[in-house]
């Protein structure tokens, strides 16, 4: 068969370095296919002139089969109106008190936004980013609301608490394939509006609807050390150390920082399996964040983001995405996928975010005292970070259950590395009788072993 076109240039470095992308991102979009993310965006990604790309990255994961629900902030435009019509606006414990001008101004700015919303996703022309695309945005009142009342002497009059998430409907839209969108206002049995915190809305949503991801977009770059660095994951254990240390400098009141972090807490501690924090300021950030192994931003989980286990088929092609630089190398002995298939309940991997980043092998030797640790590989982008010692450690802790005495390795280039983890150079008559026969003379690896 005829290519359509056999004049394609592919000299291009970024043509080329495409290709290794893609190919990296496909865990991540098997793994997300069919999962609920919640995205929130401030007022202020709505003013940005790169928020028609934000839409079509929206669009490109609804495309791959991520259930999306959209929660938008309102306060710049809310403010900007209020300014206009001259209406100052009182503020108490970060949330503001919306009377009744206050509450006619936020519903005509929250419906405005629904509306350029609605006509960015409408748009298809061709050779645009969302050309033949047919998606549906739905909104409706899937919220209901409660008014929040009188706190320390504070009528907080139309703003309003969060009663209920209608999540039947909201999962049979986005079943059909819709992109969900929710406004930050609320609506109660009585027929009253109320106004709500956009960041609570999303919070509170992404609990209801048992979303896999709740993400924040906005003028954050996501959390800081103490050195102002970015930290690319956290567990909500370190967040709770951080909001605390926060509190406990002096002068620091409840301020809006630390109750987001706070509302983070809550969601992976009520089943959000990750949140993210994201910066508006970079073009593509959520798609940075969501297909590449380091992100863009901040990632907070429940549980630390990497798990040893024993392998399992399904791990086949990633430890050969791991393994074949290093065979290509001679740094490993190659193996086909038919040996490693037939072999995997030997091996053990390091997962990061739906990604295999580490392995190793144990073969039970016939003696049954025996084991021969193989194929350890660490992704390079992972390494010297102390990963390559703890799946050894794992690695040894499992040999000793299966009650073995020793194990022992074939290595032609990391013996340093051996030897710091105790392994005591030997010669070939100390290994089991088969590997003795089967040992490669000309490959000439060097024998160490160590006592469990």
């Amino acid at each position: 068969m005829q290519k359509e076109d056999s004049n394609i240039n592919l000299s291009n470095n970024s043509d080329l370095d495409f290709v290794p992308w893609f190919r990296n991102a496909a865990p991540y979009i098997n793994a997300f296919r069919q999962q609920t993310f919640v995205i929130y965006f401030s007022g202020d990604v709505l003013n940005d002139n790169e928020f028609p790309s934000l839409v079509h990255d929206v669009t490109l994961l609804n495309s791959l089969g991520v259930k999306i629900v959209l929660v938008h902030g309102a306060r710049t435009q809310i403010d900007k109106r209020l300014r206009q019509n001259k209406i100052k606006s009182q503020y108490a414990q970060g949330l503001r008190v919306t009377d009744t001008e206050t509450i006619q101004v936020i519903k005509e700015a929250s419906g405005a936004i629904r509306l350029d919303i609605e006509a960015l996703f409408s748009t298809s022309l061709r050779y645009t980013p969302m050309a033949g695309s047919q998606i549906n945005i739905i909104s409706g009142n899937f919220v209901i609301a409660k008014p929040k009342g009188i706190i320390d002497g504070i009528d907080y009059l139309h703003t309003g608490d969060i009663r209920k998430i209608d999540t039947g409907s909201i999962q049979h839209s986005l079943n059909a394939g819709d992109v969900v969108l929710l406004s930050p206002v609320g609506y109660s049995p009585t027929g009253e509006t109320f106004n709500l915190n956009g960041e609570d809305l999303a919070t509170y949503s992404s609990i209801e609807l048992n979303a896999d991801k709740l993400i924040f977009i906005d003028d954050s770059k996501g959390i800081l050390d103490e050195d102002n660095l970015l930290l690319n994951s956290l567990t909500i254990q370190q967040l709770k150390h951080i909001i605390s240390r926060i509190e406990n400098r002096p002068g620091i009141e409840k301020n809006d920082t630390i109750r987001h972090y706070q509302r983070i807490v809550r969601a992976c501690e009520s089943g959000v399996k990750r949140v993210h924090i994201i910066d508006r300021n970079i073009d593509g950030s959520l798609l940075i964040e969501l297909f590449t192994q380091n992100g863009i931003g901040t990632l907070i989980s429940r549980d630390h983001l990497e798990d040893i286990r024993s392998a399992n088929i399904e791990d086949v092609n990633g430890i050969i995405e791991l393994i074949k630089p290093l065979e290509e190398s001679g740094l490993l002995v190659k193996r086909s996928r038919e040996r490693l298939e037939t072999e995997i309940n030997n091996f053990y991997v390091i997962e990061r975010e739906n990604k295999i980043i580490g392995c190793g092998a144990l073969y039970i030797s016939e003696n049954k005292i025996q084991a021969e640790l193989a194929c350890m590989a660490i992704d390079r982008e992972y390494q010297s970070q102390g990963r390559g010692e703890k799946l050894f450690e794992y690695i040894c802790k499992e040999a000793v259950k299966k009650e073995l005495q020793q194990v022992f390795i074939l290595t032609t280039q990391a013996t340093h590395w051996f030897r710091e983890q105790g392994f005591i150079k030997v010669t070939l008559d100390e290994l089991p009788a088969e590997k003795q026969a089967f040992y490669n003379f000309q490959r000439n690896s060097a024998v160490y072993i160590k006592n469990l």
